[in-house]
């Protein structure tokens, strides 16, 4: 299962750090990334991580956001900067590079100009 946390309403230029519990057959060390979905648009990726610990991120989020894992505790996160209206989305942890079917609820960050 994956239970992400941590959206909320900020305002234009403000800060979210969201997190991701793994659990049963899901181990963040096996690669991780968030994605987002906006209203009316296709869900896209935003940051992986990858096994080796070398992040990718979208040019959506590049300069912004930082991903970052702990494996002690199957969590994984994104420390998110700068968020700018257009950031609204519902947020998404998942395997990467290739997903999982089962998406789980996702948290929503709402910025407002």
């Amino acid at each position: 299962q994956l239970q992400a946390s941590g959206g909320g309403s900020v305002q234009a230029g403000g800060s979210l750090r969201l997190s991701c519990a793994a659990s049963g057959n899901i181990f963040v060390r096996n690669g991780m990334g968030w994605y987002r979905q906006a209203p009316g648009k296709r869900r896209e990726p935003v940051a992986g991580l990858w096994r080796t610990d070398d992040p990718t991120y979208a040019d959506l989020a590049k300069g912004r956001f930082i991903i970052s894992r702990d494996n002690a505790k199957n969590m994984v996160y994104l420390e998110m900067t700068s968020l700018k209206p257009e950031d609204t989305a519902l947020h998404y942890c998942n395997q990467y590079p290739v997903p999982y079917a089962d998406w789980g609820q996702g948290t929503l960050v709402t910025v407002s100009s």
